[in-house]
């Protein structure tokens, strides 16, 4: 039983080499894909300045730090714990922004916003298998069903508040440009040996920011609407 349990924990400490600019087990090893992760906690600190008293833009731009902070440590400690400390701030980032999107931006009660925002866990999981199938996507397609999904949103938008329809729009854009920075780390890494991942932080923090002052200026502007 011991061993066992000290095998697992060997396991979840086992090095991961998934990206074109690691070429080894160091700490700085890969030192573009680490230091760009400050692109996140900047882009938080702004979004925290932005949001103001506005609850859930803090509560969002608390979480968008924590995705750098994950990230970071995935980074430069890279092993199967840390890749999970990599992707769950992301999924947090997303339920928590489909609630405020489903609450805030289209009106739903409390309730229905949680049950729309827990539909997502059965609609990735449905759709995943089907964008890795997609040739060339490798591990981008777990990403895949989020860009879709603000398209959406921004047509649900459309009538309730055009700009915002064009906002989420425009984030799902700089999303697929992201990933594709995201994706093309591995084919371009022998022309490109520092590879292209660095570039999905820096797209990444830069349009999560982008959809956090999106969501501040449909509420800004709701508050300011004469009732």
């Amino acid at each position: 039983m011991i061993g066992d349990v000290q095998q697992k924990e060997m396991d979840v400490l086992d090095a991961v080499d998934g990206y074109c600019e690691r070429l080894g087990p160091g700490l700085w090893a890969e030192p573009l894909n680490a230091l760009t992760n400050l692109a996140f906690l900047i882009a938080a600190a702004v979004m925290w300045r932005r949001a103001g008293p506005d609850r859930m833009g803090q509560a969002l731009a608390l979480a968008l730090a924590v995705i750098g902070v994950g990230s970071g440590l995935f980074h430069t400690f890279a092993n199967r714990l840390t890749g999970l400390m990599d992707v769950l701030p992301i999924l947090g980032f997303i339920l928590l922004y489909l609630f405020a999107s489903s609450r805030d931006l289209l009106g739903l009660r409390t309730p229905v916003a949680l049950v729309a925002t827990l539909a997502f866990l059965p609609y990735a999981a449905l759709t995943v298998p089907l964008w890795s199938r997609v040739p060339g996507l490798g591990s981008s397609a777990g990403y895949m069903p989020v860009p879709v999904l603000i398209l959406f949103y921004a047509w649900l938008m459309r009538g309730r508040s055009a700009s915002t329809a064009r906002g989420l729009a425009i984030g799902a854009g700089i999303l697929l440009l992201s990933l594709l920075a995201r994706t093309m780390d591995g084919p371009l890494c022998a022309r490109w040996p520092a590879g292209t991942h660095f570039l999905w932080h820096i797209l990444n923090a830069g349009m999560l920011a982008w959809m956090i002052l999106v969501y501040l200026r449909f509420r800004e502007g709701i508050s300011r609407t004469p009732r």
